[in-house]
C-alpha cells in the first residue's frame, strides 16, 4: 500500500538530501535547524525550497544558499533549482528538531 505520492516521496527525499546542508555557524543541518519551510517537486524539471535564516543579515545566508544549490543540483542535475528566502513565519529556537535541539545540548 502507498501512503505518499510519487511527487510527495520526491519531496521527502529531498528533505533527506538537504540534511547534507550545515549550518556552518551551529554546525546542524538545515532540516533540524528548522530552516526549510517547504519542498516543491515538480516533475517538469524544478525544484523550489521556501527556506528563512535565523536572522534577516544572517553573515551564512549566502553560504547556506550556496551549499543548497550545490546539493541539490549534485542529485537533481538536470533539475532547475529555486530558492525563495521568506521571513514569515519567523525562525525562532521552537523550530528546531528534537535532533536539532540534542545537538545544541537543549534536550
Amino acid at each position: 500500500m502507498n501512503f505518499f505520492t510519487d511527487k510527495e516521496k520526491q519531496e521527502i527525499e529531498i528533505l533527506q538530501f538537504l540534511k547534507e546542508v550545515i549550518d556552518p555557524e551551529l554546525e546542524i543541518n538545515i532540516i533540524d535547524m528548522g530552516l526549510v519551510y517547504k519542498v516543491i517537486y515538480d516533475e517538469k524539471g524544478k525544484i523550489t525550497i521556501d527556506l528563512t535564516l535565523s536572522t534577516k543579515n544572517c553573515p551564512m545566508g549566502d553560504v547556506i544558499i550556496n551549499n543548497i544549490e550545490a546539493c541539490l543540483n549534485k542529485h537533481f542535475p538536470v533539475f532547475e533549482i529555486k530558492i525563495n528566502l521568506v521571513w514569515e513565519p519567523q525562525w525562532s529556537r521552537d523550530f528546531l528538531t528534537p535532533a536539532g535541539k540534542k545537538q545544541l545540548g537543549m534536550d
